[in-house]
């Protein structure tokens, strides 16, 4: 096989492949037995008919076809790792000479990962927002507590601001009762405008036994966007009563015997979540430094295909939530061009930051190992809320290893980056960044999941570290990129 790359531009090349008829022998091997199965010849059972009859039967234009069909795929897969390029996505082919028993000859068009040097990151200079929790933030929590263990209790009054009531609503329109617009003891907090617009209004001042009418626009349903005569009718109205914070209170809400202690307890475990946060900020702010340092072309492709990933994730959430577009972009006070622009640039941004990361790891010769694997099914197992073996199996069989593998591998080059860089809060105080804290999960637990995720781990090793995955890993944009 002859080889040729032309470079179009710094991020698309094309490559050109020559082949003599006789290194095609495999894939005419497997194209007859293939046919053999399909086509009935007298004489002969299904898969024993002869190459020389299937070409006469099906023609041997058609048995070019089917092995040239079969052949490509795996001349470009070796041509790519013998001229050593970093494919990105699938190429556009085309077939300029075809002669049988003489030579195939095709080209592939594919965007190719950029070459570019990567900044010295040694003592690169970091800054992160302190740690330490405030005493305002302690006591936030402290009262986010207090509110759990609230209780409601009867006002003796018409109904104000904040009051929680059980009501009735009905609705009508032109005098028509709407049989299934209506519900009967609702719990509603007033001043949340959570249901419907102006019934806030029309609820305070409102006595238990009450019933008032107003009218809105309807929201979801058969009738919605249509205006109606809503009645609603108080049956109770209620306050929130919180405890007192009091050493009586600490022990009815934790384990300990003193507010103090338990003040003490909130504030430590503040200062253990507010680390772990640091420390991810801290990486996220590395990693855009280093963005911002690199100048390098980015193909379209790649740059496009994340944008339509992002906008695609953005929809199934709002979908999942009820919402549209428009009332998020109106929510986020952006205009449509204003959140595309802003869409591109995180894209943008991802892409690059993903192609530093490999050109890291690739600098410093890291890869990941069947433990390193294990892990990162396990975490996102947790994340997900199935059994880790479920999605390792699912990996294998949806062909996403190679996400897998990119995933762990960058990750490894942003730990190298973080530990040589130099990193500190807003205070000046040099952050350790080996804090050795867990991040939730208990090590029993952990070590439970690492056992059921071995087995599809192991497999996961095995085909992430062929030689066609690596180069299919470096065209996959990860969101924690």
């Amino acid at each position: 096989m002859k080889t040729d790359v032309e470079e179009l531009s710094p991020t698309r090349v094309k490559l050109t492949v020559e082949v003599p008829f006789e290194e095609l022998e495999h894939a005419f091997d497997v194209t007859y037995k293939s046919l053999a199965k399909q086509v009935r010849i007298k004489g002969f059972r299904p898969g024993k008919a002869p190459a020389r009859l299937i070409d006469r039967h099906v023609g041997r234009g058609a048995v070019i076809s089917e092995a040239v069909n079969h052949a490509v795929p795996e001349l470009y897969n070796e041509a790519i790792q013998k001229e050593e390029i970093f494919a990105l996505g699938q190429p556009d082919v085309e077939v300029t000479k075809l002669e049988d028993n003489e030579e195939l000859a095709f080209t592939a068009e594919v965007d190719v990962r950029p070459k570019f040097d990567v900044p010295d990151y040694e003592g690169m200079q970091v800054t992160a927002d302190d740690a330490e929790a405030t005493e305002d933030q302690v006591e936030e929590q402290v009262n986010n507590l207090r509110e759990r263990f609230s209780t409601l209790v009867g006002a003796g009054r018409p109904v104000e601001q904040g009051d929680h009531v059980s009501i009735d609503l009905s609705a009508a329109i032109d005098g028509e009762p709407l049989e299934d617009v209506q519900t009967s003891g609702l719990s509603y907090e007033v001043g949340t405008n959570t249901i419907l617009e102006g019934l806030d209004d029309a609820l305070v001042g409102m006595s238990e036994g009450e019933s008032a009418t107003f009218t809105t626009n309807l929201v979801g349903g058969e009738y919605e966007g249509r205006e109606a005569d809503v009645t609603v009718t108080v049956h109770s109205v209620k306050v929130k009563e919180l405890p007192e914070l009091d050493d009586e209170f600490a022990q009815m809400a934790s384990e300990f015997d003193t507010m103090e202690e338990l003040r003490a307890d909130v504030r430590s475990r503040m200062a253990q979540v507010r680390r772990l946060q640091q420390l991810n900020q801290a990486r996220d702010r590395a990693l855009e430094k280093l963005v911002e340092s690199v100048d390098a072309p980015l193909p379209d492709s790649a740059v496009e295909e994340e944008v339509g990933r992002r906008r695609q994730s953005l929809e199934q959430q709002l979908s999942q939530s009820g919402l549209t577009k428009e009332s998020y972009l109106e929510s986020q006070g952006q205009s449509e061009e204003e959140f595309e622009e802003e869409l591109k640039q995180g894209a943008t941004s991802a892409v690059k930051a993903g192609f530093i990361l490999d050109q890291i790891a690739i600098d410093e010769e890291l890869s990941a190992d069947n433990n390193e694997l294990t892990q990162y099914v396990v975490e996102q197992a947790q994340q997900m809320g199935v059994s880790p073996d479920q999605l390792a199996n699912h990996l294998v069989e949806s062909n996403q290893i190679q996400v897998a593998y990119t995933e762990v591998v960058r990750a490894k080059a942003l730990d190298l980056v973080m530990e040589k860089a130099t990193v500190t809060d807003e205070s000046g105080n040099v952050i350790e960044k080996d804090s050795g804290e867990e991040a939730g999960t208990g090590e029993a637990e952990a070590a439970d999941a690492e056992v059921a995720a071995a087995e599809g781990a192991a497999e996961l090793e095995t085909e992430a570290e062929s030689p066609e995955v690596r180069d299919s890993a470096e065209s996959e944009e990860t969101e924690r990129a």
